[in-house]
């Protein structure tokens, strides 16, 4: 999924007033993007692109210097769609203020469906860092960004009481949901890069489990133990 087409002004690609020649530049990155989904950014080929969408090869050098010029505006767009719609996770008016179950399986879910959805580029962007490349940076600013959302939302729950109600998180509260927060996002990373089993990226199953597991991680205490269940208001 490519954001819409006012977002294809971005360093590295030539500008264009007409309408549709931006939308021959959105098309050729959306088709990388799902060929990406299948094959690495090395198998790549430029003639197989510009053919998926019938543009010529000389249509993308028009519009982008290099194919790493190219491969750099479909990362600058993944982690705009990642400001967009990590940051929002969970919908204030999806699951009640306190309910730390509901609260981290939407989280969770939406984190999923995201990495799913770019995990062409977010492999590509992993295989490059690996040799080399400086990709991550602007990932890692974005996962650092979700913890801190996160640490809002959760650690309330977490006692049972509302963000409203309950003082700003403490520095152990804020790395409890950081820790929660990297166990979700290592084992995607690790589910795109190397999709060692038993769930992949693409079964639902994996996000029921990790919604699962950042529950039981924000229940625990540092040492282990577990934490006393919230207390229920008396029924009248």
């Amino acid at each position: 999924m490519i954001p819409r087409i006012a977002a294809v002004d971005l360093p590295g690609v030539t500008p264009s007033r007409q309408q549709r020649s931006r939308e021959t530049t959105l098309a050729l990155l959306t088709a990388g993007a799902e060929l990406l989904r299948t094959r690495s950014l090395a198998e790549l080929s430029i003639s197989e692109l510009c053919a998926d969408i019938g543009a010529t090869v000389g249509a993308f050098y028009s519009r982008f210097d290099s194919k790493e010029a190219y491969f750099n505006a479909l990362l600058a767009l993944t982690l705009e769609d990642g400001r967009e719609q990590l940051l929002k996770l969970p919908a204030a008016e999806a699951a009640p203020a306190g309910d730390l179950d509901a609260q981290c399986h939407l989280l969770v879910r939406g984190t999923v469906l995201w990495m799913r959805r770019h995990k062409g580029v977010l492999r590509a962007a992993l295989v490059r860092g690996e040799n080399g490349s400086n990709n991550w940076t602007g990932f890692k600013d974005l996962a650092q960004a979700l913890s801190k959302r996160a640490a809002l939302l959760l650690r309330p729950a977490a006692d049972g009481a509302s963000a409203a109600r309950k003082p700003a998180a403490t520095a152990e509260e804020r790395k409890a949901v950081a820790f929660g927060i990297q166990v979700v996002l290592g084992t995607l990373v690790n589910a795109i890069l190397n999709d060692p089993g038993p769930l992949s990226i693409d079964d639902d199953e994996i996000a029921q489990r990790l919604g699962a597991c950042l529950v039981q991680l924000l229940r625990a205490k540092p040492d282990g133990a577990p934490r006393k269940p919230p207390a229920r208001s008396a029924k009248r």
